[in-house]
């Protein structure tokens, strides 16, 4: 009897504590309106950041397509904005 005792005092904890994460984590999600304002402040809604980040992969791109067609090893370049001039391994 005394097992049985304990293991409804177990389960009554367990349901508690989940309820209460429950609960907390209700009333810390954002509503529908501050999800959409969260959204607009985000740093990739920016065109001027969005132009930066795809000119960046253009050039990470370029650079990797670069280095499949030489037989340089490109890492030990000084200058990356020009082709050549860096060491062969």
């Amino acid at each position: 009897m005394e097992t049985l005792r304990k293991a409804l005092i177990v389960g009554a904890l367990l349901g508690a504590g989940a309820g209460v994460g429950s609960a907390l984590f209700v009333l810390v999600t954002p509503g529908e309106q501050q999800k959409q304002a969260m959204l607009k402040e985000m740093p990739e809604q920016d065109p001027r950041r969005r132009d930066e980040a795809a000119r960046t992969k253009e050039l990470v791109l370029a650079t990797l397509q670069e280095a499949a067609a030489t037989q340089e090893n490109v890492a030990w370049r000084k200058n990356w904005k020009v082709g050549g001039g860096g060491r062969s391994a």
